[in-house]
């Protein structure tokens, strides 16, 4: 996941506050179209807005006479913005050096240039894709949404992947996750990786840890491109952790890989998933992070899909759900470190606990400042179908990897033709369309409610999300 930080989020009030404005909303028209570039000692095609991104960034680039033109334009507009905004544009360059910034940037402009600013955004391209790469796993989780075990016959090929990569290149995702099963254990997951990271793409990977446990594998990973890793963590108890993973040995290396992250200065997250099994380990589990040397810990909602479907019971209700967001929050400023929870509720209960001083636009920061705020509702909540869709081994793409519902396979149809034409995906990008007091609640557009959970409870992705302690009458 890309983590947004400071210079991110002036680039965004920058792009809310100035770019809805009709005029520039012509020019970023113009410059949504793509154009080819010198880049030093090699050509590139990308949009306009891309190679205006990269020329404020201090990179030297050839275009012909009208593209040039218009690469300028946009820079004076952004620098003269950000000197409105009292920003720092040096903070701003270095930032957008940064090729996988530079595309979640082109993709936000993209879509306001087609869309205006709303509330919440609609983007025209997913700004990350959750790549379930392969159903093989060497564990054997309770809760695994993928009832991963081993591969499919059916799953997509090397030569496949690596045309996904083009296709996700072209539509110009920013960032992809790769998950499973196990993605660590395939034998094509480097080779992809790498694929990801030369076209400018963040590269992130969810894991059980038990590969990286091993520092030079971990290292590997890091060389061919790998950015962010995120290790599951579910007890502080060794024996309570394997069994909810179903094999021995399981907390000890991915407590290793933990380590080997802290020391490579990788960014890296503990993620734990909150449920009955461990609601009471919560400082524990903090504390583990901490001694660690762990900067962040990310605390998953439970949703009984999968596996998980025989375990539901395990799931916290309503009101426990509410005390734990409460709970870390002001954890979070006690500890001075990162703690967040990708329960979409979170972005109301900050708003709430901080007399609407802070804010959580996503599941990865909390800010107290005008310029988080302002932007809580343009990017905030589920962004299931609306900021990122989920790719499943077999090519399937689903809106979210806890909500089994296929929208497309790209063996038969283009990224970019399911992601534009989805029915399900335009009913989840219209908070409108909403059920019950979701619709109405006054956090509809920094929260939303989990649409996955809605679907799991009710078989209806629009429905209220049972896990909200404002649809407290509609748990069990």
């Amino acid at each position: 996941m890309i983590v947004v930080g400071e210079e991110a989020l002036t680039l965004i009030v920058l792009i809310k506050l100035f770019l809805n404005n009709p005029f520039i909303r012509l020019i970023l028209r113009c410059a949504t179209k793509k154009a080819r570039c010198m880049y030093q000692d090699y050509s590139r095609e990308h949009s306009i807005l891309y190679h205006a991104l990269s020329k404020y960034s201090g990179i030297d680039l050839k275009c012909s006479i009208g593209v040039e033109f218009l690469v300028d334009l946009i820079d004076i507009i952004i620098k003269f913005s950000i000197t409105i905004l009292n920003g720092n544009d040096r903070d701003v360059i270095e930032m957008v050096r940064d090729p996988a910034i530079r595309r979640g940037v082109e993709s936000v402009l993209r879509s306001i240039a087609v869309h205006g600013v709303t509330k919440p955004q609609k983007f025209l391209t997913p700004f990350m894709v959750v790549w379930n790469f392969t159903n093989m796993c060497n564990l054997r989780c309770i809760h695994c949404y993928q009832k991963a075990d081993k591969p499919l016959p059916t799953e997509l090929s090397l030569w496949e992947k690596l045309r996904v990569i083009e296709e996700l290149d072209e539509l110009g995702v920013a960032s992809i996750a790769l998950s499973g099963g196990e993605p660590t254990i395939h034998p094509d997951y480097l080779v992809v990786v790498k694929a990801a990271a030369k076209r400018g793409m963040y590269v992130a990977t969810a894991t059980n840890g038990w590969k990286f446990a091993e520092f030079d594998e971990l290292k590997k990973a890091v060389d061919a491109g790998l950015r962010y890793v995120e290790v599951s963590v579910d007890s502080v108890d060794m024996k309570k952790h394997d069994r909810f993973r179903g094999v021995d040995g399981s907390w000890a290396r991915a407590i290793k890989t933990l380590e080997n992250a802290v020391k490579i200065n990788l960014s890296h997250a503990m993620a734990v998933t909150i449920t009955k099994h461990n609601i009471d380990e919560v400082d524990d589990i903090l504390d583990l992070a901490e001694s660690i040397g762990v900067k962040r810990v990310v605390f998953f909602n439970f949703i009984p899909v999968g596996r998980g479907m025989d375990i539901a019971n395990m799931d916290l209700n309503p009101i426990e759900r509410e005390y734990f967001m409460r709970y870390i929050y002001k954890e979070m400023k006690r500890r001075k470190m990162e703690i967040y929870t990708t329960a979409p509720q979170y972005g109301r209960v900050t708003l709430q606990m901080s007399h609407g001083g802070e804010a959580a636009p996503t599941h990865f920061v909390v800010r107290g400042d005008i310029v988080t705020a302002s932007i809580a509702e343009f990017i905030g909540g589920c962004g299931a179908g609306r900021i990122y869709v989920a790719l499943q081994p077999d090519g399937t793409i689903t809106p979210c990897v806890f909500m089994p519902i296929p929208i497309g396979n790209i063996r038969q149809r283009t990224f970019r033709e399911i992601w534009y034409e989805s029915s399900i995906l335009k009913y989840l990008r219209n908070r409108e369309q909403l059920k019950g007091f979701c619709r109405k609640c006054l956090y509809r557009n920094v929260c939303g409610g989990c649409r996955a959970r809605a679907y799991a409870y009710f078989e209806d992705l629009l429905a209220p999300d049972p896990g909200c302690i404002y649809n407290l009458r509609r748990y069990g």
